[in-house]
């Protein structure tokens, strides 16, 4: 089978799970992410122990899976927001867990392990909030997620054909030499595109708000997929992962999410 015949496979099955996900039960998506980002983080840290920096892969996975369930449960309005206190005694334990370690350089390996925690498991926590930005009780509005995930997908799609196609100028070759500015403006107009369709069919927001979505997901799930190149750079790796045939691994197949959604969270929270 093909890269790009395995790689639409993949693509397949994710679009159907989280699409199901979302449109079914919040708490199927919650699940769903939870593992999700359990698997990331313990992707991440797995890359940083390549460098020779060896992050507390146990505590930090499971600090980033509370910060998403804590999360979860005031999103679905299941628990109060001092549900948060936990995740500062979790951060202190990883302090005090590394006392008894005995690994060299356990300042750079507390630091990696919060990096996991804020690089990871926050933005996938912060997608849980989309369907009521406002936290206006009884309210879930399933397609801004909905809208949000298909916007990422249309850009990365139509980066990746257009890019392929006709990409001649380099937009970052230091970092990621294949990526091109007209693969940029390829994804940047079929994500416009589908923010005009998706202003057609969800109209509880308007029409300039998608738009503004489109072009936050185009600029930062950009720079998502630059940085994590940069981080898989760093320490000589090809993919984060092998997980999903055709796309590498959990942070290569989010990292336009992963920079993307505290923007489009911080934007729903203050204009919605």
């Amino acid at each position: 089978m093909s890269n790009l015949a395995k790689r639409t496979l993949t693509g397949i099955v994710f679009v159907i799970l989280i699409v199901g996900s979302i449109v079914t039960e919040p708490y199927l998506f919650a699940a769903l992410f939870l593992i999700i980002t359990a698997m990331g983080m313990w992707e991440f840290y797995s890359l940083v122990e390549r460098a020779g920096i060896y992050p507390n892969k146990f505590a930090g996975t499971l600090s980033g899976m509370f910060l998403f369930i804590s999360n979860a449960l005031i999103a679905m309005d299941m628990a109060g927001r001092d549900i948060l206190m936990g995740n500062f005694v979790l951060v202190f334990m990883i302090f005090l867990l590394e006392l008894y370690r005995k690994i060299p350089n356990p300042f750079t390996n507390i630091a990696f392990t919060f990096f996991g925690i804020l690089y990871v498991a926050l933005p996938f926590s912060l997608l849980i909030f989309f369907p009521n930005p406002a936290f206006l009780p009884g309210v879930h509005h399933h397609s801004l997620l909905l809208g949000f995930f298909f916007l990422v997908w249309v850009n990365e799609t139509g980066a990746y054909l257009v890019g392929s196609a006709i990409g001649k100028h380099r937009l970052f070759e230091r970092i990621s030499p294949k990526k091109s500015w007209e693969g940029v403006l390829g994804g940047g107009m079929f994500s416009l595109i589908t923010a005009f369709v998706l202003s057609r069919f969800y109209t509880h927001i308007m029409f300039v708000d998608w738009i503004i979505i489109a072009a936050m997901v185009v600029v930062f799930g950009t720079y998502g997929d630059l940085f994590e190149s940069m981080f898989k750079r760093s320490i000589d790796a090809k993919d984060s992962g092998r997980l999903l045939p055709g796309h590498g691994g959990i942070l290569d197949r989010f990292d336009g999410v992963i920079m993307a959604a505290p923007f489009v969270f911080l934007y729903l929270t203050f204009f919605y």
